[in-house]
């Protein structure tokens, strides 16, 4: 399984690229939104999960995440946000947009783990 990281942090992205490797799942990554977009046009049928940053510079993930599920190719593939954006308005907007998880950063590896689990249904069956 695979994921597509997107977050113009590269701390972030190596944090969530070691609990993608706990969990023995490839990673892609992005910087921005627009990277994200050109990254997802070319490997979108092996993409099983993206992880979206919300504040990015050139294009917002609140903005990527309407395009994905928006886009009939896209819209089928869970997107999880993981933001400083923690504000319940911003929240309910991502939801009703289409984000399928979201997680306030910080977070622990746990947290993140366990939202990467939810998204992917890969669960061994504990809870």
């Amino acid at each position: 399984m695979k994921l597509l990281v997107v977050d113009d942090s590269s701390v972030i992205r190596k944090v969530i690229r070691a609990a993608a490797d706990v969990l023995q799942l490839e990673t892609m990554e992005a910087q921005d939104g627009v990277e994200a977009l050109k990254i997802l046009s070319a490997h979108y049928q092996e993409i099983d999960l993206v992880l979206l940053d919300w504040n990015m510079p050139e294009m917002s993930g609140y903005d990527v995440l309407v395009h994905i599920k928006s886009n009939e190719k896209y819209k089928d593939i869970p997107v999880m946000m993981v933001t400083t954006e923690g504000q319940r308005n911003s929240i309910v907007a991502a939801v009703r947009a289409g984000a399928d998880n979201y997680l306030t950063k910080p977070f622990t590896v746990e947290e993140l783990e366990t939202k990467i689990i939810e998204c992917i249904g890969e669960g061994s069956g504990s809870e």
